[in-house]
């Protein structure tokens, strides 16, 4: 009797890529000190110590051990759109947030609301690994728009334009973008927004890591100001950087009321409703904590100076895109692949990263740093570790 077999659209996924490159460690042998961990994003430093008791009173407390409203839970949607509403200074009510269990979610549901098998949507190259794979499996077509080196990955307009066809669901950014750091600029994303509308395109727009812009005081973009921005946009945020808190699982999905209502019926399907603790955890967060966080957008800031500095010493590497949690690297050995320079960085000199080809055909001269995870001092450590492994 034949073996059942799997769905060809999971089947044919690649590996997960950061247990693969984390896997690199076991063979690093300790010679350079230890290991240097730059493949995850995630925060270097802990949660508040109140973000924690609040966690722990919301965990332990039978309000919550039920299912909860799949929208998510009311204070934190009306926290949330407070914040938003501050931070862009639009308009925005509790009716337009969804609450996700992460942003990986909030994508996925988003998807799932407005593009179906068959349908086609673009993101740019080099992507972020999740959001191809989350199109494959799905079985949504994808197709990309390349950003150059030479313009710092920043999508160009023009090249966008010529890219939104009108099988074109969805376009996808990623601002601060995983896997460059690049942000773009308000005015490239009002004329993306321009051209999605006029092409009847949703623009999802990914700002997971909008927390650590070098500006607290300058809203990201002034598209929540555009009268008709529900009809276009569909805004994804996780709450796991700026609080520290990626175990937990909590984003949000910012849009109009017709996406939160469509997105309900995916997330019905999915899991209900996000985590109920973190969500009460983080309503209360979300004001009391802001200092703490823009101490947070300080040191990360230090850190990607820190970088800077670091690849200014190194003639051979090429620092060519830098922001928020992530820097693109460009690697010295030409005609060896981005894996390999990966393997053998993890392996000699103990440091991780991800290779560029994980996010895109044509990044094979690129590693990601994600260099959020390591203070200050560690990062300057890298100096002598890129350097020995170029000789």
């Amino acid at each position: 009797m034949p073996a059942p077999l799997f769905n060809p659209l999971v089947a044919n996924l690649s590996t997960p890529p950061i247990p693969l490159v984390q896997a690199w460690a076991n063979e690093y042998s300790g010679a350079h000190g230890p290991l240097i961990d730059l493949s995850q994003a995630v925060p270097g430093y802990p949660p508040h110590p109140d973000m924690l008791q609040w966690l722990g009173e919301a965990a332990s407390s039978t309000a919550y051990a039920g299912y909860g409203p799949i929208e998510g839970e009311t204070m934190l949607r009306q926290a949330y759109a407070r914040h938003v509403a501050s931070l862009y200074s639009a308009p925005v009510e509790a009716a337009n947030v969804h609450i996700t269990a992460g942003c990986n979610q909030a994508f996925i549901a988003a998807v799932m609301a407005v593009a179906g098998a068959g349908d086609t949507v673009l993101m740019t190259n080099p992507f972020y690994f999740n959001h191809e794979s989350t199109l494959a499996m799905l079985g949504v077509k994808s197709r990309t728009v390349e950003c150059s080196a030479a313009k710092s990955f920043v999508s160009d307009v023009q090249t966008i334009a010529g890219a939104l066809t009108p099988d074109v669901r969805a376009l996808a950014l990623v601002t601060p973008n995983n896997p460059t750091g690049a942000i773009y600029p308000p005015e490239m994303l009002r004329a993306v927004y321009d051209l999605c509308r006029a092409n009847g395109t949703w623009l999802i727009l990914d700002e997971t890591y909008r927390d650590f812009l070098p500006s607290a005081s300058e809203p990201p973009h002034g598209l929540l100001g555009v009268p008709s921005w529900q009809d276009t946009l569909i805004q994804l945020y996780s709450f796991s950087k700026s609080f520290c808190i990626p175990g937990h699982r909590l984003g949000a999905i910012l849009a109009g009321p017709a996406v939160v209502e469509n997105v309900a019926k995916v997330m019905d399907n999915l899991q209900i409703c996000a985590p109920r603790a973190p969500q009460a955890a983080v309503a209360r967060a979300i004001e009391p904590l802001t200092s703490w966080r823009e101490v947070n957008r300080a040191e990360i800031a230090a850190r990607a100076n820190a970088l800077h500095d670091v690849m200014g010493r190194l003639p051979d590497w090429r620092l060519e895109a830098i922001g928020a949690y992530f820097a693109f690297i460009r690697h010295p050995f030409e005609g060896e692949s981005s894996l390999e320079v990966a393997g053998r960085l993890a392996k000699e000199a103990g440091v991780l990263a991800l290779p560029g080809v994980f996010f895109g055909e044509g990044q094979e001269r690129f590693l990601r740093f994600a260099f959020a995870n390591a203070d200050a001092a560690t990062i300057r450590l890298l100096e002598g570790r890129l350097a020995q492994l170029s000789s």
